[in-house]
């Protein structure tokens, strides 16, 4: 995935001109940066989110500060040798926000993968069929969707300026870097973002192409634990929501009023096994009890007066579940505000991306497990548990 040696060579179907600008690429390594780029891409001709200003008047790119660029790759989240799969939408938003990050701290364009694998495991809704004798590539194109599809990709390039790797300007930075050579690009692994920043033989380049890490596609933000190296809040990617989702996500506050929000997740995270001795463990042994209705009642009634509008976004399956909450709270789901979330959704990542814009305005928030040290929470379990596979807890909450 990150190694773009890896990556398939263009197919025989693609128009003559594309095929002489690969071949006419010098260097054995940019030929496969671009080879990966035109196989994976479906390299497209639409109009680039970024306006033409970065174009001089030969029709290159015009390099200076402001236009320089970093690829790192046009998958999201791979997990190294399983790229037939990819992990949810959490973790891919944790590499997406490591990649963006360090295309803040170089002050560089990022070159954003034009599509977001879906796992199937969290899309109950729309799940899309692919056939069995495709390929590896074949069946996560099948098994993903556009880029634009879930965010703004014009809000988001506010902050940080971004273009898809099938847009125009990509393709104009590919060719303007083939004719600069060695001064136009560079493949970076193992090199530190303050190298790529200070060095001039990494700093002065038009492309960065950074190499990913072949076990998750982000290497840069291992220090999540550490405040001031966090350039981007968690908060950010969500807020960066495609308009058509921050639209129906703001009728359906309007709807709710004054309210309050919790995110319950289960499905997944119950994942348990048994050890030789029959013992029954999880990753997250207290899970499974701290988000019951009834241990959850006495949990939040500490944050939450009775009374109150409670929106519930879960991934729990069993219809009802909740039902016993409503004893002390008005309950709300995004079911019940169907006729507007349903027209502008295809997925569950689009769901729960409206799902989070609906808690973020809610005046208490309760997530399943704590991101911050001052989040409410259900459950005191890491949200990380990097302990193995503990004994599940089954004592009355």
């Amino acid at each position: 995935m990150g190694n773009l040696k890896n990556q398939p060579k263009p197919k025989s179907h693609l128009s003559k001109p594309i095929l002489l600008l690969a071949l006419s690429i010098t260097g054995i390594a940019f030929l496969f940066l671009f080879s990966s780029f035109i196989s994976t891409t479906g390299f497209s001709f639409s109009s680039p989110k970024i306006t033409p200003h970065v174009f001089n008047k030969s029709g290159t790119i015009s390099i200076d500060s402001k236009h320089k660029f970093l690829y790192w790759g046009y998958r999201v989240d791979c997990p190294g040798k399983h790229c037939d799969t990819c992990a949810g939408l959490g973790h891919q938003e944790s590499s997406l926000r490591c990649a963006l990050e360090e295309a803040m701290f170089l002050q560089r364009t990022f070159v954003m993968p034009a599509r977001m694998c879906i796992n199937p495991i969290h899309n109950k809704k729309g799940l899309l069929h692919q056939s069995s004798q495709a390929s590896s590539d074949e069946a996560w194109i099948a098994t993903s969707c556009a880029m634009e599809s879930l965010y703004d990709l014009d809000l988001i390039s506010t902050k940080i300026p971004v273009i898809l790797d099938n847009s125009e300007v990509w393709h104009h930075v590919l060719s303007t870097a083939m004719k600069l050579g060695g001064r136009g690009v560079a493949h970076v692994k193992g090199v530190s973002r303050a190298d790529l920043k200070e060095d001039p033989q990494y700093a002065n380049l038009l492309l960065i192409n950074r190499t990913a890490s072949p076990l998750a596609w982000f290497v840069e933000c291992k220090d999540r634990l550490n405040h001031s190296s966090v350039m981007l809040p968690y908060t950010f990617l969500p807020s960066m929501a495609a308009k058509r989702f921050r639209d129906a996500a703001d009728k359906v506050k309007a709807m709710l009023g004054d309210y309050d929000a919790m995110h319950v997740r289960r499905g997944d995270i119950l994942k348990t096994r048994k050890d030789r001795f029959g013992v029954v463990r999880s990753r997250h042994p207290h899970v499974e009890r701290d988000t019951k209705p009834e241990c959850i009642l006495k949990r939040i009634a500490k944050w939450i007066p009775p009374g109150r509008t409670l929106f519930i976004a879960s991934n729990e399956g069993e219809p009802g579940f909740f039902s016993p909450l409503g004893v002390r709270y008005k309950l709300a789901y995004s079911s019940n505000y169907s006729w507007i979330v349903d027209p502008v959704i295809e997925n569950n990542y689009q769901l729960f991306m409206i799902e989070r814009l609906i808690m973020m305005g809610a005046k208490t928030v309760i997530q399943t497990f704590k991101s911050e040290d001052s989040d409410l929470s259900l459950c005191d379990d890491p949200k990380k548990n990097t302990g193995g596979w503990l004994k599940v807890v089954s004592e009355d909450c």
